[in-house]
């Protein structure tokens, strides 16, 4: 009896102890406009334009991480905001999400996730819970930023659009 006491107050002073999740926010978008030729290819004008337009909304707030594909195209979306903040791109496997998102709740500070259009989506999805999931993209849609709140309490996402900030 004494030691199933005892275990039951360990239990309870370990998950006194766990730590909370820290508030950030973490901004999950598909790599801009592509060139349509080559097995990686890089941004077209219209991409170039559009990372660029990224860099500017998204450098005052205060990113402390950016987590890429290990593809031109997403690194190449990534890069004027890393320039601006002077912050190293990581690179992310898009097969393995659970670590994923492991690794951003661990982390402290806003973060920047750029993916693809069949995984944006679904890493959004994770911070979601049981509310409405949001579909795969279109390959003509490339303007949705989806804003992940997370707090001690939960996490919300919200799909935005660039002329939203």
């Amino acid at each position: 009896m004494k030691s199933l006491f005892t275990l039951l107050i360990v239990s309870l002073l370990l998950l006194a102890c766990s730590p909370k999740q820290e508030p950030k926010t973490i901004y999950i978008v598909r790599h801009a406009e592509k060139i349509l030729q080559g097995d990686d290819p890089g941004l077209s004008v219209a991409g170039t334009a559009r990372s660029k337009k990224l860099g500017q909304i998204l450098v005052k707030k205060e990113i402390q991480h950016i987590f890429s594909t290990n593809t031109i195209r997403t690194k190449t979306t990534a890069k004027p905001l890393a320039d601006a903040i002077s912050i190293t791109i990581e690179i992310y496997d898009a097969k393995n999400h659970d670590d994923l998102v492991k690794e951003l709740r661990e982390r402290t500070g806003n973060i920047l996730v750029v993916g693809h259009s069949n995984t944006v989506n679904q890493l959004a999805n994770y911070f979601v819970g049981s509310g409405d999931k949001y579909a795969e993209l279109q390959d003509i849609e490339y303007d949705f930023i989806f804003e992940v709140s997370l707090k001690e309490d939960g996490s919300s996402v919200e799909r935005k659009v660039f002329k939203d900030f």
